[in-house]
């Protein structure tokens, strides 16, 4: 029998659930699940596929590596097991670094596209940069006013200005007031703070970037 100590199931569900859309880290969990493998506390990684693992190849064969210089395994839902480097098989490595290095490609091309098409419809005066901010809606690649959710900006920024209420507060204010967020049945310091940084009413991703010499 394994007597080897592992996490509790729901802590390992949360870190390896998060997904965080970083450009410094792209997979902010993995260092700590690799030290999990070190530590002994877990018997390897399991992701979907290589992709999820790591969105770039270097990442990717660096995570593994240190996952088998630990002694542990990785499982990839849509392959079983990804075997360690074989010196007799240099194929297996050839073959997984092939598939990393298409997916980074293919990855690569989708953002240069979605970045050509927000670059055309900015030029057209179209929206097209996510979600719009608490206040606003997309409707038929415009952005046009959401007027109840500008009530309730209007009320954070008088809880803040006039009451002079703290983030939290302010939270527990719209929530009695069935004021609602976004996304979501309650409201978070943190979106309060996003919302109320905007000083204007005029959403930041349309205005003018002002040149500097």
């Amino acid at each position: 029998m394994d007597t080897r100590p592992r996490p509790p199931p729901r802590q390992a569900l949360r870190r390896e659930g998060r997904v965080r859309h970083r450009r410094r880290d792209e997979r902010p969990e993995l260092a700590d699940a690799l030290l999990w493998v070190d530590e002994k506390k877990v018997h390897g990684l399991v992701a979907p596929n290589l992709d999820r693992l790591a969105r770039e190849l270097v990442v990717q064969e660096a995570a593994l590596a240190q996952c088998w210089k630990h002694g542990g395994r990785a499982f990839m839902a849509d392959q079983g097991e990804i075997l360690p480097d074989d010196p007799e098989d240099p194929m297996r490595t050839a073959m997984r670094q092939m598939m990393g290095f298409f997916a980074q490609l293919d990855r690569g091309m989708t953002v240069a596209k979605l970045r050509r098409v927000r670059r055309i419809r900015g030029e057209k005066g179209q929206y097209a940069y996510g979600a719009p901010p608490y206040g606003w809606q997309a409707h038929k690649k415009e952005l046009t006013e959401e007027e109840m959710e500008r009530a309730g900006r209007a009320r954070a920024r008088q809880l803040r200005d006039e009451d002079e209420l703290s983030l939290r507060e302010i939270c527990a204010v719209l929530e009695a007031e069935d004021i609602r967020p976004k996304r979501g049945e309650r409201w978070h310091p943190e979106t309060v703070r996003r919302m109320l940084a905007n000083s204007g009413d005029q959403p930041p991703t349309l205005r003018r970037r002002e040149r500097t010499a």
